[in-house]
């Protein structure tokens, strides 16, 4: 069974930055791509980035495009996302999440994705 363990996130201020990390088990991880999503308070689940299974393919929603950067070590089967300039909309619960397909495309697309992490808050202060 594939999990996935998120860590970082937190607190920070408008312009600041945070790391989240995302730890996977359960299968081939260098196989598979791998994304990050958000939920605001009483809004819906949304895509923020996604990464080949290979690292060369990134992709991000234009909302944090120049400011986050996704990346994964295979080595040591996690994804990161690094999370510059921030702003007070990004706050919301950020979720790592696995295809079920490998070397798969449409990584922008939630469908794409059977596993999910637990979530790790992310506050920024205005």
């Amino acid at each position: 069974q594939v999990q996935l363990v998120e860590s970082g996130g937190g607190l920070a201020q408008a312009g600041g930055s945070l790391g989240l990390s995302c730890r996977a088990s359960g299968r081939t991880f260098s196989s598979y791509g791998m994304g990050w999503f958000r939920q605001a308070p009483g809004k819906e689940r949304d895509f923020v980035a996604a990464i080949s299974w290979n690292g060369v393919g990134t992709y991000y929603a234009d909302s944090v495009k120049g400011r986050f950067a996704i990346s994964r070590d295979n080595a040591k089967n996690t994804v990161y996302l690094q999370l510059n300039s921030l702003k007070p909309e990004d706050t919301a619960v950020y979720y790592c999440a696995a295809p079920d397909q490998p070397y798969g495309l449409g990584l922008r697309r939630m469908t794409a994705y059977k596993y999910w992490g637990q979530g790790t808050q992310v506050t920024v202060s205005s």
